[in-house]
């Protein structure tokens, strides 16, 4: 999730679990641990796909988390007599804080590696939108409120994050709905063995994209929730399949591969291989590409790797939204 979003969250599981007396400085704590994860952007890695795919790797991962808010409370214990005070409270809003980054972060489309340094694919349930203003309100309202009127800290935060957990809660009900939906759809193209991820469109978890990848062609369809429309209508494209085998022993292209657990496509501009991220953005424009090779006399060469930005655009953005709510002509 963006980074507001995190520090809220973190200020407002530490306020909530933290000692009445201490709320204002537990705040604080929980807003800079709810945003330390993030700090690996920092880190070079030395390309564009290595930044690309390392990041929310260790920093995200429970094994380190975990241990690493134990360290930061015994530090405290040691240094702060508040946190000698009541420890057990203090635990938990300094865990909760760090945790919570990397399980909120696992619901986006992008993924975390919550398990590294196992070598699993992200984890990646993409029931929300990077940015979501209706699970982001209620935490910053509640902070706010614990801010300036502390007589009401308690019970803002508490319902803040009673309300912000159940919108996830309705994400993922979202996401099932919507997943049978476009699981009929392929059904009815007599599709029976494809890929399926299912994300929300920007800002909502209303409208809902689906993306399979079979025989290397990718569909693509769009699922909103508040119309009857009928069932979903799937567009397809070429997936890049001959490039993704031509260029199969590209270390970029296999980590690429990994990262998005095979929702990529292939495309050559100017003799160089361009690799997509199918789960963001939409056709034609996606969020993640990056430059991985080059043609050679006999075949392709790996490059130092570059990543390519496209905009989606605000006419593609506003297209979206008006599909939430009207069939497409």
């Amino acid at each position: 999730m963006d980074s507001l979003s995190q520090a809220l969250l973190g200020a407002s599981v530490a306020g909530a679990f933290a000692p009445s007396k201490h709320r204002g400085k537990a705040m604080l704590l929980g807003a800079a641990l709810g945003t330390l994860p993030d700090m690996d952007v920092l880190i070079d890695y030395g390309g564009a796909v290595e930044n690309f795919t390392y990041h929310r790797g260790f920093s995200h991962s429970l094994f380190v988390l975990v241990p690493f808010a134990v360290v930061i409370w015994l530090a405290l214990r040691r240094w702060w007599a508040p946190v000698g005070e009541r420890p057990g409270r203090w635990l938990a809003a300094i865990s909760l804080a760090l945790v919570t980054h990397a399980l909120l972060d696992a619901h986006t489309a992008y993924g975390t590696q919550l398990l590294w340094p196992m070598d699993v694919p992200p984890t990646s349930w993409a029931t929300l939108f990077i940015i979501d203003p209706l699970y982001t309100l209620p935490l910053l309202i509640s902070v706010l409120i614990a801010t300036f009127w502390r007589r009401l800290a308690g019970r803002a935060l508490q319902a803040a994050l009673i309300l912000s957990t159940a919108y996830i809660g309705w994400s993922w009900i979202g996401q099932t709905i919507a997943t049978q939906h476009f699981e009929a759809a392929l059904a009815e193209l007599r599709i029976e063995d494809a890929e399926l991820f299912v994300t929300p469109t920007p800002l909502n978890t209303m409208l809902w994209r689906g993306v399979a990848v079979v025989d290397g062609v990718q569909l693509e369809g769009f699922d909103s929730l508040l119309i009857d429309e009928g069932g979903v209508e799937f567009s397809h494209f070429d997936q890049g399949a001959t490039y993704l085998a031509e260029a199969a022993d590209i270390w970029a292209v296999q980590q690429l591969r990994w990262f998005a657990q095979g929702f990529v496509r292939a495309e050559v501009e100017d003799d160089q291989l361009v690799i997509s991220d199918l789960r963001m953005g939409q056709h034609p424009f996606y969020v993640f590409n990056h430059i991985v090779a080059e043609r050679g006399d006999s075949g392709w060469n790996a490059v130092t790797t570059e990543m390519l930005p496209r905009s989606i655009g605000d006419r593609a953005i506003a297209e979206t939204w008006q599909r939430i709510w009207q069939e497409p002509r």
